[in-house]
């Protein structure tokens, strides 16, 4: 059941994308959201040479035979990244299927998406963004509400309207996400006319997840209203974890601080320090509003398989509740 146009597509048993998530999208972590039905996403802005991300690409080929996909990030970074650097590779090593996400469509690299047969997954945050990326030639659009954690966009729109507005102006299959997080919001996704989901805070809280337990404790404790929204003054909006270094940065925001400084505080070296440490306010953490509705730390197998499971029973209850003609 819930075979879709992206499951076919993407080879994969069960409709569920793992979100790319800066510094914790290992290739651990990618193979074990492959290995559990899903495709994992292999972050490639983790990496700091191409030597490194070619590592990284050949352990997640050691630890699963499942489809699973590189993304290559077009947000402002401190480090200059070269991405055809990493196309290289991922192509030299056989990888099927590439995500791109950013503040603009990926125009230098989709030609080479194209000749090289890749499949093209592109992340937006609204209908005119998914339709230039059409037009470009990818294969599979995904667009993720207000409520989702991480880029946020600048649009505002909440996952109920922009689901289905995207589905219903773009001829490729759509992924939707935005507080994805169990079999209702799973099915609700289906139900907005989306081929598949993307989730990301609720995959944090799972066994196989890189980040240190006392995060992990921090983030299944927290509701719905522990997230905040940062970088909006510098055009970046993230929507991430409510803690000291994201009132920090929000504070840095209020006086008018450039990019450069906000990005001191949101440096990947003190977000390393919480995830390896458990230190929870030494950096930041894109969560979603969905870490309201996370209260276990299953493995990445047991929470798709348990999806899928109340998802089915929903639309067993849905249908049986329905008046017969």
């Amino acid at each position: 059941m819930f075979q879709t146009k992206v499951s076919d597509l993407l080879g994969i048993d069960y409709p569920i994308v793992g979100g790319a998530m800066m510094w914790i999208s290992n290739a651990e972590f990618t193979a074990a959201i492959s290995n559990a039905g899903g495709l994992g996403i292999l972050a490639s802005a983790m990496f700091q040479s191409r030597d490194e991300f070619a590592r990284a690409v050949d352990r997640v080929l050691e630890l699963t035979d499942k489809p699973f996909a590189v993304n290559l990030n077009l947000f402002p970074a401190m480090r200059p990244i070269d991405n055809n650097d990493y196309l290289d590779v991922l192509l030299e090593k056989g990888v099927k299927i590439v995500e791109t996400s950013g503040h603009a469509a990926p125009v230098d690299l989709c030609g080479r998406f194209k000749e090289s047969g890749l499949i093209w997954i592109h992340k937006c945050v609204g209908v005119r963004y998914a339709l230039k990326v059409e037009e470009m030639g990818t294969d599979i659009i995904t667009v993720v509400g207000y409520e989702n954690g991480g880029a946020t966009g600048k649009l505002d729109i909440g996952t109920l309207v922009l689901v289905p507005r995207v589905a219903e102006s773009v001829n490729v299959p759509v992924i939707g996400g935005g507080g994805v997080c169990d079999g209702r919001s799973f099915l609700a996704i289906l139900a907005l006319g989306a081929e598949g989901v993307i989730m990301g805070t609720r995959l944090l809280t799972t066994q196989e997840a890189p980040i240190h337990d006392n995060l992990k404790q921090a983030l299944i404790n927290a509701e719905e209203l522990d997230t905040m929204l940062i970088m909006r003054s510098v055009g970046s909006t993230h929507r991430v974890w409510d803690n000291y270094a994201a009132r920090k940065c929000a504070e840095l925001e209020a006086g008018r601080c450039g990019l450069p400084e906000l990005l001191e505080v949101a440096a990947g070296a003190k977000a390393r320090k919480m995830y390896d440490e458990g230190d929870l306010d030494a950096g930041i953490i894109s969560c979603g509003q969905c870490v309201g509705r996370c209260h276990d730390i299953p493995t990445v197998k047991e929470l798709f398989d348990r999806i899928i499971m109340e998802a089915t029973s929903i639309t067993a209850k849905l249908a049986a509740d329905l008046p017969s003609n």
